[in-house]
Order: structure tokens, then sequence, then C-alpha cells
């Protein structure tokens, strides 16, 4: 029976293209081994860090947090390959043994996405020598220093390099890492590395360079790095050769075998995991302390601004309606009890810095429609009394998480409020967050039918037949096409369908956030790596998700067209008419309107304007604002096979195939049935 072993060295999919294992597989397949910890160790980055560490404590798996970082050859800021690349970097492998160690691969990780990407984000012996507490290292695969040296005759190198990685980190703390994937190289720097660690005392530790969750995974992991590369499989002169069959999650059975000789390198394997003892610090409030004028508290500073805003939106009312004093204190109350109170002036403070500047801001959308409090602030437009909304669907003080209230700008202006709120809570507490993209079912056959030496028309053939629909998957389209399930029957195309599959859902690059921004109350590399986007701006390397799991502060800026629309409206119509006009001022019961909208003459009206909403208006007989709401609520998968009878109930004539033959006038109001 073979002892324990952990594996120290894999890669997922957050690699982008050159790892093939989703996380929950990875994990899953570990706990069946009864592998007691497991490490996730992406090519340069931390994408995948916070998902990794969820799913593997959920599943009973230590979850040892690391990056295979990429070193540069001398300092990282020097720019110089003879190679086309392939000598800007090495490999080089970092665990995280602790809080200390984790926070110093933030560090690293975002120092090499930030500031010395050559090729691939770098760093250098002198900033790991900045960032080296609570971290264990290995000398990773035969890209790797100690290993390149070696394999290209520079033994002396090779000697050198190994004692200042052993002085930076700490000579129990850095290792040299054996494999044994049937490389010939391989057999060469075990040999060396047993003779070179025995000199050194220089402990050894086995490994698997893990791609793939298991050895039929392969081809998947090949069809990746041709992507990658952009090179097909069939060409002997491709960039990247086949990894081979066996980079996969291999049980301590198998270690056994293929390390029968480095019996204390197993062991190390073991005893690394065992050394390594995270515990992260999530959830919570993390939100920046928002600054307030001096002698008052946060809480009372929100008291007032409520009650300052309450007496503006309702005048007399304010000091005379019970049940409106009342809902404000219960809600007030709640905030304040949740923590949220530096939340709401944050959110109140840009908004009224964009109503100031004259930037176009959305009434509100969502369940933050449904508080008080961000009515009488002047973060919402809508009276949440007047249309009965429920304050506890946004934030509910029997299940308590962090509001969640999106925010619509002029897109011309939404980087002015962004600017304003970055200047405010500091440049590096404030970024944009990352996203990223996955391989939907038609461009996964397009992928894999090109990497297999398909035509553009032959793929295409196959992936037009897969339904053209939001989320169409491949498993639904075999069900549903039986066009598309013959065709995938076909020799030439079943092993296409069957990689797409596998390739399917899988990410393939990354973006930045149309909308999500996180504010912090420091510097944000205390809780989570940077990288850049395309265009050079900061952004997070976790994404929305996991950004929120830490307990930091996301809020969604929205770019939303229709608000310069309505913008451009008001000022033409202020210049044709000299009448100077507000969005808020506009009535809600203009007879005109709703006939327009009875009509079906709706193109470029915001969420009415696609043919089936514009249907839907034809048949509804809209006849005010509660119409609309309920129209718009109704329109959804789900709900919306119900609007032909909640147009029956509502009295409404009913004819599908020409709604616009109905009279103008005459017809019951939806209004009238029961709510």
């Amino acid at each position: 029976m073979a002892k324990s072993f952990v594996h120290l060295h894999c890669h997922s999919e957050y690699s982008l293209l050159d790892g093939a294992c989703r996380i929950p597989d990875l994990v899953e397949r570990a706990k069946e081994l009864g592998q007691p910890a497991l490490a996730l160790t992406d090519h340069g980055n931390l994408y995948g860090a916070i998902e990794f560490y969820q799913a593997a404590n959920k599943a009973g798996v230590k979850p040892i947090v690391g990056c295979e970082v990429y070193m540069a050859p001398g300092d990282r800021f020097e720019k110089k390959s003879t190679t086309g690349g392939k000598d800007a970097n090495y490999h080089f492998l970092l665990l995280a043994r602790n809080l200390e160690g984790y926070r110093n691969l933030i560090h690293l990780v975002t120092a090499a996405h930030l500031e010395s990407v050559y090729y691939k984000p770098r760093i250098d012996h002198a900033l790991l020598a900045k960032h080296a507490g609570g971290l264990i290292g290995t000398s990773a695969c035969l890209k790797g220093e100690v290993a390149a040296a070696f394999l290209d005759g520079r033994e002396a190198d090779a000697q050198r390099i190994l004692g200042e990685y052993r002085e930076i980190l700490g000579p129990e703390n850095f290792f040299l890492e054996i494999h044994n994937h049937g490389l010939p190289e391989e057999e060469k720097v075990r040999a060396f590395y047993r003779r070179l660690g025995k000199e050194t005392k220089t402990p050894l530790v086995a490994a698997n360079d893990v791609h793939y969750v298991r050895r039929d995974n392969a081809i998947t992991q090949e069809i990746l790095v041709c992507i990658s590369t952009n090179s097909r499989m069939n060409d002997p002169e491709r960039k990247m050769k086949s990894y081979g069959p066996e980079f996969y999650l291999k049980s301590a059975e198998e270690m056994e075998t293929l390390f029968a000789d480095f019996p204390d390198a197993l062991e190390s394997s073991v005893a690394i995991g065992e050394r390594c003892e995270l515990q992260l610090d999530l959830g919570g409030n993390k939100f920046p302390a928002f600054p307030v004028p001096s002698g008052l508290t946060r809480e009372q500073y929100f008291r007032r601004l409520c009650q300052e805003g309450l007496r503006k939106r309702y005048g007399e009312r304010a000091g005379t309606d019970k049940e409106l004093r009342e809902r404000l204190e219960f809600e007030m109350g709640v905030i304040e009890k949740t923590g949220f109170v530096s939340y709401f002036l944050i959110v109140w403070d840009f908004i009224d810095y964009a109503k100031r500047q004259g930037i176009p801001v959305g009434p509100g959308r969502g369940s933050a429609a449904g508080s008080l409090v961000s009515y009488v602030l002047g973060i919402t437009d809508l009276c949440p009394l007047r249309y009965g909304l429920l304050f506890e669907r946004f934030l509910n003080p029997e299940r308590i998480s962090p509001p969640d209230i999106d925010m619509d700008f002029c897109p011309d202006r939404r980087e002015e409020v962004i600017r304003y709120v970055r200047n405010k809570y500091g440049e590096r507490a404030v970024a944009q967050i990352i996203t990223f993209g996955t391989m939907g079912a038609k461009m996964a056959v397009r992928d894999v039918g090109r990497v297999m030496g398909m035509s553009f028309g032959e793929t295409s053939r196959i992936a037009d037949l897969i339904p053209k629909v939001p989320g169409a998957k491949l498993s639904d389209a075999l069900k549903q096409v039986p066009e598309f399930k013959r065709m995938a029957e076909e020799e030439a195309v079943k092993p296409v369908i069957q990689s797409a599959l596998q390739l399917e859902g899988m990410v393939r690059q990354s973006g930045t956030h149309a909308a999500g921004v996180v504010i912090a109350d420091r510097d944000l590399t205390d809780y989570l790596p940077l990288t850049r986007d395309d265009t050079g701006a900061v952004m997070t390397q976790f994404s929305m998700n996991e950004v929120g799991d830490i307990g930091l502060l996301k809020m969604d800026f929205l770019g939303l067209k229709t608000l310069t629309v309505i913008q451009d409206c008001l000022r033409l119509v202020e210049e044709t008419t000299g009448k100077k006009m507000k969005p808020e001022e506009i009535p809600l019961d203009d007879k005109k309107t709703y006939e327009l909208l009875n009509r079906a003459e709706n193109i470029g009206v915001f969420q009415v304007e696609s043919p089936g909403m514009r249907r839907t208006c034809a048949i509804f007989d809209l006849k005010g604002i509660e119409d609309l709401i309920a129209l718009i609520a109704l329109y959804r998968p789900g709900p919306m096979d119900l609007i032909d009878e909640y147009v029956k109930r509502c009295g409404a004539r009913w004819e599908r195939k020409n709604p616009k033959r109905w009279p103008s006038s005459g017809r019951p109001s939806c209004r009238a049935a029961p709510r």
C-alpha cells in the first residue's frame, strides 16, 4: 500500500489555454484518491485562488495556494531576448505556507503584472528577496532556472542559482523538484539533482506537472495548446509539441512506482503539505471608512443626511406621516445593525458628485429601489411606498448579505465618476474587476474543428446547426436537433464533437467586467492580486463573485446609452422650445405615450423595443405606469408563458394574428386585474 502523496504542481483552466483542469473536477479527484492536500499553481497568475480555496475546503482537502511564476534571467526590467521570447523567462514554483506567504505571493504576482511584463509577467531574484517571507519555493520543471542551466552545460551556474534561492528563501524552504513524465531530459535532471541535493543538503520533492485531471483528458490539453498557438494537431512544425499522456493527477501508488528510487522526495510532498497552513479571512466587511465632518460619527452623519433627504422629498409630510417616519427609522436601524452605513455614504457621495457635475444618473434599478433610505439620499428616484416595494428584498436583517446597488450613468461620462472615486479613496484602493470569457458551444466546435484540420466551411456547417439562443449547449443540440445528432455520429465529425463537449464552458481569455468596480479600505494588494487589461487599466485578478467573497465593496457602474439619449432629447427640447426640463419632471400618466406603446411604435425605447416586446405591448392595452411595470415583469423566461392568460383576465380582446386591428379605446385596463 502506497504512502500518502500531495500534488504540489497543478494547472487549472486559469492557466489560460495551458490547463484543462476545472477546479471542481480537480479537487474532487484529489478527494477520490484520498490525498490530504492539493496545490494550485497556475502560470503567472492567481486567477483561481479563491475558487480553489473554497472548493478544496468544502471537499475536505487542504488547499495550498501557489503560483508557477515567470522568473527573469536577470533584472526583470531588462527586456532582451534572442529566441523570440523563449529565453525571456524561467519557471519557478512558489507555495504559500501561511497568510504572510499568501500576501507576499499577491505582491509578487501583482508587481509582475503591473511593472515588468515582457512576453510574460516576470519577477526576479531581487523582488523575491523582498517578499520571501512565508513562502516555499521549488525549482519547478525543465524550464526552471536550475534545470535549464544544467541542461545547457552550465553546471556551475546551476549550483550558483540554487545557492541564491536557498539564501533568499531559507535552506528549509527551497526544494529541488523532480519529475518523471517519461522524458529523457527529466531522467538526466533527476540524476543531477540527486547529486546536487546531497552536496548542498537541499531536499528533493517529487511532483507531477498536472495539466489535466485524468489520463484520457490528454487530448483536451493538446487541443488547448493548439488553440493557444494557432496550430493544427497534424502539423509536424507546430510551435509546441504534445504534452503526452502523463501530465494528469496521479494516485499515490502511481507516484510511488515512478519515484521508487526517491522515497524521500515522495515524503517531502506530504511534509510540505503539512507545513502549509493558510487560513484566509473571507467575508466580513472591508469597506472604506467614509470620512465625515468633525464632531460626528458616521452613524450621526448618515442619520442627518437621511432626515434632510426625507424633508426634501416629502416636505410637510415628513413631519406628520407616521408610516413614513417609522419606515425610515426601521431601515436606518437595519443598516446600522448590519454595518453598512459606510456603504450607503460612499454610494450617496459619488452619485451626489455625478448629479452636481451634470452627469446623467439613472433613477435606480433592482432591489435597491425598495429602500426608502436610498430614495431620500438621492441614490434612487423611486418612492418605494408609492409602488409597494419591499426593503427586505434589498437588505434582510434575518439573512445578512452585502447590499447590491447597480448604478446607471451616461456612458460618455461614466469614467468621470470612477475617476472621482479613485481620487477620493486612492489609486491603489480602487480598480475595475476582471471577467473570464468561456468557450461557448459554437466557439468550441469551431476551435476544435480548426485544430483537427477541418476547413472553415466544414466547421461552420456543424456550428450553424446549434440553436441560435443565448446559452445554447452542445448537449441540448444533440437532443433537440436531429440533423446535428446525425452529423455528430459521422466518423470525421465525432471526435470534434466529443472534444468540443470537453472544452465547452472552459475559460478561454480574460477581460474587463463591463461595470464592476471594487473599492477597498486600503491598498488592494493587501487583499487580492492586480493585473492590467488590454488598455493598460488596472483590474483585479479575482472575478466579481470572489471579490465579494473576500468582503470587499464591489459596485456596478453601468454605462446606459438611454441616459445619453434622454439628455440629448431634453437638450433638443430646450433648443427648439426654450423649455428646460428634468427627467423626473416628465409625467408618468401621459395619454399619448401609452397610445404610442399600444401601437407598438416603440423602437429605440429601452426594455420594450424587441419584436416580442412590441407585439406584447400591442395586446396589453397599457393605460398607466402600473401596466408597464406588469408587462416588463412578465416578459421574461417562465412568466412570459402566462402573458396570454394575464391579458385575457384583464378583459382585453385577444387576437394573435393582427393585434394592431384592435380599437385604440374602450378596452378595460389591466390595472383592473387582481394584484
